[in-house]
């Protein structure tokens, strides 16, 4: 017998967008390059390889992000306290909106995700980087 969930992923990633911004695409297409603003990819390296990134898009795996945004972790980056808006991104928008959540949740704000992901970048006709595996 399936196990029951008490919550699904898509219930999770419904309430999490009730509760966070929104960048719609062709506003975020606006907002690359621009200064006080950074882009966060949370998706696997092998995903970045296979379809390119935001241009000067900043990866955090979402295994990581909590570790990463928070000042009093070993592993904290200096770019998160930057103060600059952050807006999460991955391929469909929905580890984005959880990524986005939690950062919230954990205090880091500006923090935005982008409407659709990375998927709907590309149809907007948005810039994409090439990501070559590290060496």
């Amino acid at each position: 017998m399936p196990l029951k969930m008490k919550k699904t992923v898509q219930q999770m990633v419904d309430e999490a967008s009730s509760q966070i911004e929104t960048v719609p695409t062709e506003e975020a297409i606006k907002l690359v390059g621009q200064p006080g603003v950074t882009f966060i990819d949370i998706r696997d390296p092998r995903e970045l390889w296979r379809d390119g990134s935001i241009p000067g898009a900043i990866n955090v795996t979402r295994g990581m992000l909590e570790m990463w945004i928070d000042p009093e972790s070993p592993y904290a980056k200096d770019y998160f306290q930057s103060g600059n808006k952050f807006i999460f991104f991955c391929a469909g928008a929905w580890r984005s909106a959880l990524a986005t959540k939690t950062a919230q949740d954990m205090g880091l704000m500006p923090v935005a995700h982008l409407e659709g992901g990375l998927s709907a970048w590309k149809k907007a006709g948005g810039p994409v980087a090439k990501v070559e595996p590290k060496k």
